[in-house]
């Protein structure tokens, strides 16, 4: 299990992100369109570097959602390996058994 201190700041993070992701897509648009002047370009990189650091996309760590642990994780179940096959030993996953060769 990770630390409490870890999953949280992750979440404020993860809250973050959705409260800015609005203004944070529309200055991006308008610093990288090359139809608009240079002037209003700056001003909108400016606008964009003022807000939070960890309302950015990229400082969201993924982690499992049921043990914490930010490596081996398996985005399309949302959980690490580990967790992953605690689970699938117990049968609590449909479908998936002991591989044996």
């Amino acid at each position: 299990m990770a630390k409490k201190s870890a999953i949280n700041r992750n979440d404020h993070r993860k809250a973050l992100v959705k409260k800015f992701a609005a203004k944070r897509n529309r200055l991006k648009a308008i610093a990288t369109d090359e139809n608009l002047p240079l002037e209003e370009r700056f001003a909108a990189r400016l606008k964009l570097a003022e807000l939070p650091r960890n309302s950015a996309q990229n400082r969201v760590r993924n982690r499992c959602e049921v043990t914490g642990r930010p490596r081996a994780f398996y985005r399309k179940l949302r959980m690490s390996r580990i967790a992953l096959r605690d689970l699938a030993s117990t049968g609590m996953i449909p479908g998936m058994t002991k591989a044996s060769w």
